[in-house]
């Protein structure tokens, strides 16, 4: 290759722009998620657990032992996460990356980033309601 058609070449490469990674639909993440218990990274560290349930119902812990029940929907390509002690929905854009998910949060202005650093078939830990004397 002359240098002049790899010059031709790289410049052309660099006027193509690449195909933006798309989002999960709603169908691509229920098949993906449903039936596993996913766990959450961020930036290095552990973050999070959640359990997904049939009938897009699911359970989330910050890995303390709490867990909180709620369901999933999605609205404009992206997964909607409501649970029972937050009545607003926490909206969420998820891509295939390697062998798991990032999980961009979309009502964050800072766009906080998940990586899901593994998956286990078994249930989460869940310890029952506090009860004190």
């Amino acid at each position: 290759m002359t240098r002049q058609s790899f010059l031709s070449l790289a410049l052309m490469l660099a006027a193509t722009p690449l195909a933006a990674a798309e989002p999960l639909s709603a169908s691509e993440f229920e098949r993906y998620v449903t039936g596993k218990t996913l766990y959450f990274g961020l930036e290095g560290t552990a973050y999070g657990v959640e359990e997904y349930l049939p009938d897009r119902k699911v359970r989330w812990s910050f890995l303390d032992g709490r867990c909180k029940d709620g369901y999933w929907y999605e609205d404009q390509r992206m997964i909607c996460f409501v649970y029972d002690d937050q009545p607003g929905p926490q909206c969420w854009s998820f891509f295939r990356e390697g062998a798991g998910l990032r999980a961009v949060f979309e009502n964050d202005p800072a766009n906080t980033v998940l990586y899901e650093a593994r998956q286990d078939d078994d249930p989460m830990l869940c310890l029952g309601p506090e009860v004190g004397v």
